[in-house]
């Protein structure tokens, strides 16, 4: 027996009504609420929903509460669009087409291309194509005519006479005779190398009695990662930035000026950067802190920190790291310096002499 016999028809359709989330998609005023209405009715969470259409959670709150700055491309609102509907059972059509209709697409629409008719072409082609033939004919003749040009006629010896030793090959010529071979000539040897002093300090700056000096530069500091563009660029000039913050992998980055404003909003492919300006009060906003790479100065200064990083912070670290490199090279320039200046005082000192031996008298016997 059937569960709902007893119940009426209007009675069904009511219940079913109540637990079906286009239902509720469709009778919602904007699209944020459809949305929101829907997932409420099917029992899912945003976590829940985030990880099943691979859409970051705070994207998904920004279609609940219709705040279109907060979401990337148009392109890709569109799909969080479609796989919400989808993962909800709502017709994903018609999801889109009041996403479209709330909001407006506001760039530029593509215009017609520019070119060439296409009755101009037709009408002068029998003239460039006599034109073709004919700069092909006159390089073939030009080509036939040198060939010929160039063709000699056989034509008899001008030797009257066939010499002796050209008939017979075993008379060879008495002035030309070959000798013994000459014996190898003597080994070279290669002069012991003379290093000059104060020569190696003064065009390396490691003065080479200083044990310290010598380790240090027996030992450099590791070398960083240098920024190396990999793709586009955006932002601000090379040279009116100091912090760069490229994508490993594919994600989102928003920088949003203090009043909410969007500074720059881009669904970032592996490869593409963002130069950050100076003295700007913004928030970087990410969708995933591992996906980017940080650069100060040119230099890898690893990874964000996490999904929101003050822009000021970033820029206060990029200008300590500038002083810090400043006053390295400083001091290495300083004692570069003093190594140099204690080789050449070396240098122009006399060696010690050494004092001779007195000579014995000799004693004469009494």
């Amino acid at each position: 027996m059937a569960l709902n016999a007893g119940a009426a028809p209007d009675a069904i359709k009511t219940i079913s009504d109540g637990q079906d989330p286009a239902a509720a998609f469709t009778d919602a005023a904007t699209l944020g609420e459809g949305l929101r209405a829907a997932r409420e009715r099917s029992g899912k969470s945003l976590a829940e929903l985030a990880a099943e259409t691979k859409v970051h959670r705070r994207f998904l709150t920004a279609l609940e509460q219709s705040d279109w700055s907060s979401l990337p491309s148009r392109v890709f609102a569109l799909g969080y669009v479609r796989a919400y509907a989808s993962a909800l059972s709502v017709d994903e059509q018609s999801a889109v087409e009041r996403f479209k209709r709330e909001s407006p697409d506001t760039s530029v629409p593509l215009k017609a291309p520019i070119g060439i008719a296409f009755e101009d072409v037709k009408r002068h082609s029998p003239r460039i194509v006599a034109g073709v033939v004919a700069v092909v004919v006159a390089v073939i003749g030009w080509n036939v005519f040198q060939r010929a040009s160039l063709h000699q006629v056989a034509h008899p010896s001008d030797i009257a006479a066939v010499p002796k030793t050209w008939a017979k090959g075993d008379d060879p010529d008495p002035q030309v005779a070959l000798s013994a071979p000459l014996a190898a000539p003597p080994d070279q040897t290669t002069p012991e190398l003379y290093i000059t002093r104060g020569l190696e300090a003064e065009l390396t700056g490691v003065d080479p009695t200083d044990p310290a000096a010598i380790a240090a530069a027996a030992n450099p500091e590791p070398v960083q990662k240098a920024f190396n563009p990999r793709g586009a660029v955006y932002g601000a000039s090379a040279n009116a930035s100091m912090v760069v913050i490229q994508a490993k992998t594919a994600g989102a980055l928003v920088v949003r000026l203090g009043d909410g404003q969007a500074l720059f909003a881009r669904q970032m492919a592996p490869g593409e950067a963002w130069r950050a300006p100076i003295g700007v009060a913004a928030t970087v906003d990410v969708s995933d802190p591992a996906a980017f790479d940080l650069y100060l100065n040119g230099e890898y200064g690893g990874s964000l920190a996490g999904v929101l990083t003050p822009l000021a912070q970033l820029n206060s670290r990029a200008d300590q790291a500038a002083r810090a490199l400043a006053a390295t090279q400083a001091r290495a320039q300083v004692q570069a310096q003093a190594a140099q200046a204690r080789a050449q005082t070396q240098a122009q000192t006399p060696p010690s002499a050494t004092p001779a031996a007195p000579t014995p008298t000799p004693t004469t016997p009494n």
